[in-house]
């Protein structure tokens, strides 16, 4: 992982970190690691930015650990029978249960990664579940205002978007066209096959990446 690039902070330099990455850049397509480590990224930025304290306001190796294997169930390993979300945190859990870390933290990544695409409810659920929400949401080009272009220009150097939105829009929506029980009605993976399949065949997320990063 590049740590040396202007504007990016370094993610947590621990053993664990560097087996998550591992393990995230050998199961996920390009396109959605690359998402991950700068949805991570990107959510340290954001707490920086709010001034919020790490190791008082919030854990950031967590925060890593939950951000970079948020999509982890759109990956073959990850891929099961609830909506990804759920198939994710379940994979995250197993992955960080045989890395040891302790049952409570392990917890906290999984519910973090199970409501990233739930507004609303992980804003409630803490300060991880709201900045693993919210750093995705910057990756996918919704609240990063305070992301400079020098900086974006840094992250997306070291780590290309890969015409990220499309990417993942494909991947949930083959998914569910394989396995329908993974997208229950009003989920995001339901809507994203909604919009796959009337015109214009493009996904929101598609529209909010172009929109403040371009593909």
């Amino acid at each position: 992982m590049n740590t040396e690039a202007p504007g990016i902070p370094a993610p947590p330099d621990t053993p664990l970190a560097r087996r998550t990455l591992d393990f995230v850049t050998r199961e996920e397509s390009p396109a959605v690691a690359h998402h991950s480590i700068r949805s991570a990224l990107f959510a340290r930025m954001l707490a920086d930015h709010r001034g919020a304290e790490p190791g008082r306001d919030y854990d950031p190796l967590l925060l890593f650990l939950a951000c970079v294997l948020h999509d982890i169930g759109l990956s073959d390993i990850g891929n099961r029978h609830q909506r990804f979300e759920v198939d994710g945190a379940d994979t995250a859990a197993e992955f960080l249960t045989r890395q040891n870390l302790p049952g409570a933290q392990v917890d906290a990544v999984w519910e973090a990664i199970a409501l990233h695409t739930s507004p609303g409810i992980a804003e409630r659920r803490g300060a991880l579940c709201e900045l693993v929400r919210a750093g995705v949401g910057v990756d996918i080009g919704l609240g990063g205002e305070f992301v400079t272009e020098a900086a974006a220009a840094a992250m997306h150097a070291a780590y290309p978007r890969l015409s990220m939105a499309t990417a993942l829009t494909d991947e949930i929506v083959a998914q569910v066209r394989s396995c329908p029980e993974k997208a229950p009605p009003y989920s995001l993976p339901a809507e994203l096959l909604r919009e796959r399949s009337t015109p214009p065949h493009r996904s929101l997320l598609e529209e909010a990446e172009a929109a403040r990063w371009g593909r």
